[in-house]
């Protein structure tokens, strides 16, 4: 084995093992992945209980005495559970997380997932409109990151040799 193979390996594999991002685990135990928030404001009282993981865009976010809550746009989330704005909306949620959450962070446009039970069913309005909003009591309450325009969601894995000059 020549010096620049026994040299060349290791540092292949530890670039590439570098290269994968880790998505965050979400303990998806009892969750009924058929459940979309406009199915379960449709089935009613029924669905209270039920575990659920959703998420979508952040539409409005308000600290409360006791607990943050967030209005949310529901997505269809990919296999990193990650919303996919590009899907069909799913109708709209609230999640409920006990105490006090930096709404400047949970800000609207932010994408978020969260796992819990379906807690109620809250009548609420959407300008002028009646409307039926499950309420989620976050277990597990994931704020994913910005992604910069001409991102894509996938992983992220370059390999290269080479220089690069910018300003």
């Amino acid at each position: 084995m020549s010096m620049l193979s026994r040299w060349l390996t290791p540092c292949v594999l530890l670039l590439t093992l570098a290269g994968c991002a880790s998505s965050p685990e979400f303990d998806e135990t009892g969750v009924d992945r058929s459940l979309t928030p406009k199915l379960a404001a449709d089935r009613g009282e029924g669905v209270v209980g039920e575990r659920v993981i959703w998420g979508g865009t952040i539409i409005d976010s308000q600290n409360l005495a006791e607990e943050t809550r967030l209005e949310v746009l529901a997505y269809p989330l990919n296999s990193w559970e990650r919303p996919r704005e590009s899907g069909t909306a799913q109708g709209r949620f609230l999640v409920l997380r006990s105490g006090y959450l930096e709404t400047a962070d949970y800000a609207p446009g932010r994408q978020i997932t969260v796992v819990g039970p379906v807690d109620a069913l809250q009548d609420g309005r959407i300008g002028e409109t009646s409307y039926t909003y499950p309420v989620v009591r976050a277990d597990t309450l994931h704020l994913w990151r910005e992604e910069s325009a001409g991102a894509s969601s996938g992983p992220r894995v370059n390999f290269g040799i080479g220089v690069i000059f910018s300003n």
